[in-house]
């Protein structure tokens, strides 16, 4: 059931392949935790700041209710941005599918939490039948068992609880516990809970091939640096 690889993973890989580790921007208006990301900064401007940064892809929150996000936000970068694109939502039904593919993603969010493992298992097949490349994320060991299930290429581990909204103060630890027992040849992405260069550090270490780091880069002062402190070495 395993998808091929996707242009964003391949532009994951690419940058593996330069001995960086991909470090991978969140687009978001709003933290449940945090509040306004944005402080009256353009979305679309800030993608395209992060690409020129060495953005080798990007993500991008179209939940409305908690995160500010909207599908029209996604079309805008997805058009604006010549970087593949990630869409982040609750996915749970196969007409969201169709409507990413619509709106310029590459990639699609599924989340383990959300949804039952047979539904999850049609989203998977349905992305890929779709052209899109689905990206698993887990929480837990039980999570990733689903995912080793799926035999999923791509897999993200959230270092936060997505079910608290990431309200909670999970780190790179969550990746370090349970990158050992992702899929066999996955891509590992390091969720949330990146906030500084050695986090970085431990979450590249344990295993990651990339980091998705939202907040950590709408708070810096300077969102270039700190998009760079982030982009270190990967020795694995």
């Amino acid at each position: 059931m395993s998808s091929p690889i996707g242009r964003f993973s391949s532009a994951i890989i690419s940058e593996n392949n330069r001995g960086l580790v991909a470090v991978i921007p969140d687009i978001k208006r709003i933290s449940p935790k945090d509040g306004d990301l944005l402080q009256g900064r353009d979305p679309v401007q800030m993608a395209q700041h992060f690409v020129r940064c060495g953005a080798p892809a990007l993500s991008v929150v179209t939940e409305g209710e908690r995160f500010g996000g909207s599908p029209q936000l996604l079309f805008a970068i997805a058009q604006a941005a010549a970087v593949p694109v990630l869409r982040k939502d609750f996915i749970i039904r196969e007409d969201q599918l169709s409507e990413t593919v619509d709106l310029g993603a590459t990639a699609v969010l599924l989340i383990c939490a959300m949804t039952d493992e047979n539904a999850l298992c049609m989203l998977y097949e349905k992305s890929i039948q779709l052209g899109l490349e689905p990206f698993v994320e887990v929480h837990t060991a039980k999570e990733m068992e689903v995912a080793i299930k799926l035999d999923a290429r791509l897999v993200g581990i959230n270092n936060r609880d997505i079910v608290l909204f990431e309200r909670d103060d999970g780190g790179p630890s969550r990746t370090a516990a349970l990158a050992s027992h992702a899929p066999v040849g996955a891509l590992l992405v390091s969720e949330s809970g990146i906030v500084s260069p050695d986090d970085a550090k431990l979450a590249a270490t344990a295993g990651a091939h990339a980091l998705l780091v939202g907040t950590a880069l709408w708070k810096a002062r300077d969102t270039g640096d700190m998009y760079r402190s982030l982009r270190i070495e990967r020795r694995i």
